[in-house]
């Protein structure tokens, strides 16, 4: 028998409807900060990525995000800090604000094999042009096409390879883009109350391709479940784009048709469970990986340069995350808490 879930606060896309304590407005005291902070910057002639914390005091604010950070680490998982004033700022100094407060939130993460550590998220085939399928896609992309992650479409329930995930919303689209987050520990719950036999296999492993992620990559598996709980606390790691190409190697273990029942009925409890919220420029969203899912609606961009719904990520690796389970290093790089872990592994410089 699997163990009861009560490690992390649960929740359900209706109660975080009917609240508003999620919701931080970001105070022009705060935005006061902010402004020196990145007045420093331009003195000292320092830019993203090279700089750090102590580069980009925000006294009164730091505080605040430790309140973020342990809401995220041992409260509901998420929080939106909401009304940035993304119009005032030059790409620049969007990016080094950015950077700023994520490192006061933590060790920035990897992104990619090309090292990418700020993310632009947008409709990347149509603004550069690229082709669905093959190298010329993966080039832009920076990973395989098939993912979707940059497109327009819709993506399916996931979690990212790090603690944390923000998003930085600077534009938003024509329609759609909805972003939808649900409590991994309600899902599990409920998966355990209806089905208690499927719910014990989504605690055994499921063999997940690394996608070609890390650099010679493109074969290589990795055995997890997807629900776990260690030293008190529940973590989830999944993406069944990753388990479903696994599938597609010859020499990874078949899925029995209980495992994919049991996919099946995550993805329909993820669904039940979610809250669809509707950016606004000058959110910043933030998700605790090991407890919250996030997805995606398909979205339909306002023509014209720069009118693209565009979103600015980063990967975080926060100084108060759980410990994880023996095991989750083949993933993670280390399971021992607070640590700089996470992201995708880069090649060595020759």
């Amino acid at each position: 028998m699997t163990p009861a879930l009560t490690t992390s606060p649960a929740w359900v896309g209706s109660e975080l409807a009917g609240s508003t304590d999620w919701i931080l407005p970001v105070s022009a005291a705060a935005i006061a900060e902010w402004d020196a902070a990145l007045a420093g910057l331009a003195r000292r002639g320092l830019a993203w990525p090279n700089f750090g914390r102590d580069d980009f005091p925000v006294p009164t604010f730091a505080r605040e995000l430790d309140a973020v950070l342990d809401e995220l680490e041992n409260g509901r998982g998420v929080v939106l800090l909401r009304g940035i004033p993304v119009e005032r700022y030059t790409e620049h100094e969007l990016k080094n604000l950015y950077w700023g407060l994520g490192s006061h939130l933590g060790h920035i993460r990897y992104q990619n094999a090309r090292g990418e550590l700020i993310g632009e998220v947008r409709d990347e085939i149509v603004r550069y042009g690229a082709v669905r399928e093959g190298p010329a896609a993966d080039a832009v992309l920076g990973r395989s096409s098939r993912s979707k992650a940059r497109s327009s479409g819709p993506l399916r329930f996931h979690t990212d390879r790090c603690d944390v995930v923000s998003l930085l919303v600077v534009r938003t689209a024509r329609a759609g883009g909805l972003s939808k987050v649900v409590s991994a520990v309600s899902v599990a719950a409920a998966i355990r109350e209806r089905r208690p036999d499927l719910h014990a296999l989504l605690y055994a492993d499921y063999w997940r391709s690394r996608q070609g992620e890390e650099v010679g990559g493109e074969r290589e598996v990795y055995a997890l479940p997807i629900f776990a709980e260690h030293a008190g606390k529940f973590t989830t790691q999944y993406s069944r784009t990753f388990v479903e190409a696994a599938q597609k190697l010859p020499d990874v273990p078949r899925l029995s048709a209980a495992q994919d029942e049991a996919l099946d009925l995550h993805a329909a409890v993820c669904e039940e469970l979610c809250f669809a919220m509707e950016f606004r420029p000058g959110d910043l969203q933030l998700l605790n990986n090991h407890v919250v899912y996030h997805a995606r609606t398909a979205f339909e961009d306002t023509p014209g340069v720069d009118n693209d719904r565009l979103l600015l990520r980063l990967w975080l690796a926060p100084r108060n995350s759980r410990a994880l389970p023996p095991g989750f290093d083949v993933l993670w790089g280390t399971t021992a808490p607070g640590a700089p872990r996470g992201g995708i592994g880069q090649r060595p410089a020759p």
